[in-house]
């Protein structure tokens, strides 16, 4: 049983106990996929107006923006696309490797561990970015705006035994 753990601005205790169980469920998984992919067509074609904001649990009154992370496969070297929240922190834009509390890392995290050049979405803009994981120092002054974005990253948090990655993408030269 891992410890209970404040859930970000509200102070509200979370119980790690308290992950629901179909998370792990192979159904859930496809689901969540065939929406991520709908998502990722449905930004595309409108440029953001669709699909570029999250409302989704704590996010339903504060909607959280959406970019788009192209990463290259460490696997099989093809483009991978993925609809994630984002923090823009001056012109850096940083991701949260929290894949909903999961027990592991999401794939788009390997990819830019093994590829750092990066390219991100945001609205009708595309740019390239070299992405780095944070370091402890860069951790902990991200993660409290992080949870102020979208509070359930704490909930992911506890819900989980791994540290989960911030990744902070720079505009490339």
């Amino acid at each position: 049983m891992r410890a209970q753990r404040s859930h970000g601005q509200t102070g509200a205790v979370v119980d790690p106990n308290s992950r629901p169980g179909q998370l792990d469920s192979p159904v859930v998984a496809k689901i969540i996929k065939i929406g991520s992919r709908a998502n990722t067509a449905v930004y595309r074609w409108t440029r953001g107006r669709l699909g570029g904001s999250w409302r989704v649990g704590s996010a339903l009154r504060k909607p959280a923006p959406v970019c788009l992370l192209t990463t290259v496969g460490r696997k099989s070297g093809r483009d991978r696309t993925v609809p994630l929240l984002y923090l823009r922190d001056g012109e850096d834009v940083v991701l949260v490797a929290s894949q909903g509390g999961l027990p592991s890392n999401p794939a788009w995290y390997h990819n830019v561990r093994a590829e750092p050049r990066v390219r991100i979405q945001i609205g009708g803009d595309e740019g390239r970015y070299t992405a780095h994981v944070a370091d402890q120092e860069e951790r902990d002054e991200l993660w409290p705006r992080l949870v102020e974005l979208y509070d359930d990253f704490d909930t992911y948090a506890a819900w989980t035994d791994r540290v989960i990655p911030i990744v902070v993408c720079t505009p490339a030269a």
